[in-house]
This record gives C-alpha cells, sequence and structure tokens, in this order.
C-alpha cells in the first residue's frame, strides 16, 4: 500500500490538502469572473504547499445544488484548467472530484490539466444524498481508465461517503470490500457525517481489518489533536475545512493550520 502513495506523494503518509473551487461556469452563483476563480484557487494551493502539504485535489465545491452526475463541458474545461494551474503555479501533485458524482469526467481532466488521481464519492452500491439515489460508477469508471490509456491515475473511492446514507444496510465492512475488490479502487477514503466532520472511528477501523492492504485515508474532520487515533488506523489524511482560516470551509486555505497538521502527522506517522 506504502508503494501506491510514495509514487504518488513521494511519502507513504501524506497530507493532502482540498482547493475548493469558487463557483464554475454554468453553476447557479457563477459571478461571470473565471480569473478571480483561478486567482482564488491557486491562492490556495500555495498556501497548501507553504504549509509543508503533499498534495492537493481540485473540487467544484462552490458549483450549488450539485447534479447527481454528468456536469456540463464548461464545468470539465474550467476544472482541467484549474488544476493544471495549480499544478504548474506549486509542483504539487493534484487530482481532481468532481461533485456529486462524475468520476469519468474526472478521468479526463486530470489527463488535461495533468493531475494523477481523482476521487470518487459513489463507487460501488448506492447511497441516498440530497441528489436524490446515487449509483456506484465502476464499470465506467474503470473502463473509461483504460480506453484513455490512464492507469497511470489512481481512483480513490469513498467508503459511505459523508452527506448520504446507504440504500440498505451500513456496513462499512462489506463497502469496503466492494470498493476495494469488485471496485478495482486503488485507495479508500473514510468520511465522517458532514463536511468538516469527524470521522467515526470503529467504521474506519472496521475498513482497515477488512481491506488491510488497500491504502486508506481520512477524507474529513481530521485535526491535529486527533493524528495519533487516524495514524493507527490509516495510511494518510485528505483535508478541507480545518486546513480553512478560523476552521470554516468557505474560507481561504490558512498556511499555518496546514503547518500544524503536517507536523502533527509527522509525529504520528514519523517521517517517513
Amino acid at each position: 500500500m506504502a508503494d501506491l502513495l510514495r509514487t504518488l506523494f513521494g511519502t507513504s503518509h501524506p497530507v493532502v490538502g482540498m482547493v475548493h473551487l469558487l463557483p464554475l461556469p454554468g453553476s447557479p452563483r457563477w459571478a461571470g469572473d473565471f480569473g478571480r476563480v483561478l486567482d482564488r484557487a491557486v491562492r490556495d494551493a500555495k498556501a497548501l504547499r507553504a504549509g509543508g502539504a503533499h498534495g492537493f485535489v481540485v473540487e467544484n465545491y462552490g458549483d450549488l445544488p450539485f447534479l447527481p452526475g454528468a456536469v456540463g463541458p464548461e464545468c470539465a474545461a474550467a476544472m482541467a484548467v484549474a488544476l493544471r494551474a495549480c499544478r504548474e503555479a506549486t509542483g504539487l501533485p493534484g487530482g481532481v472530484n468532481v461533485l456529486r458524482n462524475d468520476p469519468v469526467a474526472a478521468l479526463g481532466m486530470a489527463l488535461a490539466g495533468g493531475g494523477t488521481y481523482i476521487r470518487t464519492n459513489v463507487h460501488t452500491g448506492a447511497m441516498v444524498t440530497d441528489q436524490g439515489i446515487l449509483e456506484g460508477r465502476a464499470a465506467e469508471t474503470m473502463r473509461a481508465r483504460a480506453r484513455l490509456c490512464a492507469q497511470g491515475i489512481a481512483v480513490f473511492a469513498d467508503v459511505l461517503v459523508k452527506h448520504s446514507v446507504p440504500l440498505g444496510e451500513r456496513d462499512p465492512r462489506h463497502a469496503a470490500r466492494d470498493a476495494a475488490e469488485r471496485g478495482l479502487a486503488d485507495a479508500l477514503l473514510v468520511t465522517g457525517p458532514s463536511t468538516g466532520a469527524r470521522v467515526e472511528f470503529r467504521e474506519l477501523a472496521a475498513v482497515r481489518d477488512e481491506v488491510p492492504r488497500t491504502p486508506l485515508l481520512v477524507a474529513s474532520g481530521a485535526t491535529p489533536r486527533d493524528m495519533p487515533l487516524v495514524a493507527a488506523l490509516a495510511d494518510g489524511v485528505l483535508a478541507g475545512t480545518t486546513l480553512k482560516v478560523g476552521g470554516k470551509t468557505a474560507n481561504a486555505v490558512d498556511p499555518a493550520r496546514v503547518r500544524a497538521l503536517v507536523e502533527a502527522a509527522k509525529r504520528a506517522w514519523g517521517r517517513s
């Protein structure tokens, strides 16, 4: 498992930060100034680098309400440009997450924008969300990756993703096994119930126990204080809200908060 993370991030235990994009073309709150979107994205990416983060994920966080599936070409183009701009400004490895669940578009964006990994919120199974019922898209995603000759782009899949409940029994072990073994996900993510919410450590432990050889990251609510617990069960962190000014999701990235989480991670995992 360490080989994938070290290949992507240069470390076996990465701290990866979110670049939450302002509203993009085609979304209800789009303000008509793409230069402003890019400026904010690049500033946040540079703040992540300044704090010592090992990578970033560009996400269309400002595009509420999210489409349940495919996004429009204007969104895809904007995200690819933003990803490329952040990559060139920082030199950090970049990924992309297309809300609410368009991993096939994310693969195209990663190819065009120089990304090396994507996040997919519902890879296998079915989840009830504020967008309705979202069905897993593993078959489409993995076939698209092969068709695009994009095997070098890793697929990070959420297990029982936040802001959702499963259509059926909540079983993190079963969900993790399906995502990794039947969905062929390269790495798994575990979140709390909502954006910025602390992960349920019993569920994290269940996932770790079920798929011990699959890279596993905590993807919401991680704080410096929690890092010893996180390090005992997971291999890395994907953080957004906790890295923002004042701990508010909509704010800019705070390099001091990034540095605090990175240093706590180094202490918890060692400097591998």
